[in-house]
């Protein structure tokens, strides 16, 4: 099944561009978008399975452009391509529900791959970003009441989010503990709800949080 998406980004030069290598890469460009308003308005009317999306745009930025996207088309997953590498602008993005941060500096064959994971139900992220994102959660995150002893998730569970937090995809996570994807996106879907996530960005956060998983 092909993949919808749609582009923002307020220089027409390189959303043209891209959308041409997109589109050569098999992807079905649905739309294009110049700010972040108009971002939102098309993806309500769209309802794209991938949103690929600069951050400094005028009229709404993409972090709030993320932010309203998750309310009114929750399934589209949002990837954030920007110059930006401060890790207030990743954590903002995060947290607005990014599944995916790239930096501009890429190739488009890393961004095709990076929107085909987040079709996938994967997060994406800039290998340069590690280290920021590190210290952001630690920042962010640091327990501010003692941890219950109490098993939030199930081993099984505990199992797959760290094998998430290490950066393995679902097809990787699959392979590795012997089940079916499909059972991975169970456990998953059950992660979520324990931890009161929206998508494994959010769920390695809180895990995180809660001393389930560690950042190796």
């Amino acid at each position: 099944m092909t993949i919808r998406l749609i582009l923002a980004d307020d220089h027409r030069m390189l959303r043209e561009g891209l959308t041409h290598s997109m589109v050569d890469a098999g992807f079905d460009v649905v739309a294009q978008a110049g700010d972040g308003a108009e971002a939102v308005r098309l993806a309500e009317r769209y309802a794209p399975d991938v949103v690929l999306m600069d951050v400094s745009m005028s009229t709404t930025d993409g972090v709030e452009a993320c932010r309203q996207m998750r309310s009114i088309v929750p399934n589209t997953r949002v990837v954030m391509l920007t110059m930006h590498t401060d890790p207030e602008t990743l954590s903002a993005a995060l947290r607005a529900g990014a599944v995916g941060y790239l930096v501009k500096d890429c190739t488009t064959d890393e961004v095709a791959e990076a929107v085909r994971l987040a079709a996938n139900g994967d997060t994406v992220l800039s290998p340069q970003l590690a280290e920021s994102l590190l210290a952001e959660v630690r920042r962010l995150n640091e327990p501010q009441h003692p941890v219950s002893e109490e098993r939030i998730v199930s081993e099984r569970e505990e199992e797959v989010l760290q094998l998430i937090t290490d950066g393995g995809s679902t097809p990787e996570v699959a392979a590795k503990m012997y089940i079916s994807q499909k059972t991975v996106k169970n456990h998953l879907a059950s992660i979520y709800q324990k931890l009161g996530a929206r998508d494994r960005t959010q769920a390695v956060l809180a895990a995180m949080r809660l001393g389930i998983v560690t950042l190796n």
